[in-house]
């Protein structure tokens, strides 16, 4: 399996000025909520690429094209315009190496591991432990697209019912042909292209998807 290179020399502590901390009950941990986020990656939904540090990486997107975040609903496979904050990453045991952790919040990802999208839930757009009553998506699947899961703050603040859910960014699933699924409304890259991301995304970063 490839090892991810985390740089070192940035402080684990980071401390965040004139923000208002919320518990985030994915990483269980108080996270701060910036008045103004920094977009650190850019996605156009047109000529489905991502931009990151000055470099462009093709991407897949939702089968469903792209929409506005207001007309989005759940299983319309859209993917929503807008900027969505960073909230951490998913990493799956076994079939991700690291070297050092990342920088912004992560964990590692359990069997029993899963995130609601049953518009008629209580936790709907949230994680949840299996087996749930509920629609829910399975954290680890049979494929290889949630290894890596960066979380997007897409409606999950607080989460509006029927309005989209497991907004991700996320490895692409290759087709027969060797060109990249549709996805179901997540943004999704290479592996090898996110292995070359994921170690430089800091705390307190977005996404803008345009």
């Amino acid at each position: 399996m490839p090892a991810i290179s985390i740089p070192s020399g940035i402080a684990p502590g980071i401390s965040y000025e004139h923000c208002a901390e919320k518990w985030d009950p994915v990483f269980r941990i108080a996270r701060c909520e910036h008045n103004s986020m920094n977009i650190a990656v850019r996605v156009d939904s047109a000529a489905q690429t991502l931009h990151f540090d000055g470099r462009t990486f093709p991407c897949a997107m939702g089968k469903g094209g792209a929409c506005r975040s207001e007309a989005k609903r759940e299983g319309d496979g859209c993917t929503p315009l807008g900027t969505w904050p960073i909230r951490g990453a998913l990493l799956r045991p076994g079939r991700v190496e690291l070297r050092q952790a990342p920088l912004i919040p992560w964990r590692w990802t359990r069997e029993n591991d899963g995130w609601s999208d049953g518009a008629d839930d209580p936790a709907y757009n949230r994680p949840v432990i299996l087996p749930h009553p509920f629609s829910h998506e399975r954290l680890q699947r049979e494929d290889a697209a949630y290894d890596i899961v960066i979380v997007l703050g897409y409606n999950d603040a607080p989460p509006r019912r029927g309005m989209g859910s497991a907004i991700f960014w996320h490895i692409w699933v290759p087709k027969d042909d060797g060109a990249p699924k549709p996805t179901e409304g997540c943004i999704a890259i290479a592996r090898k292209d996110m292995d070359r991301i994921l170690p430089h995304l800091l705390p307190g970063t977005a996404m803008e998807v345009f």
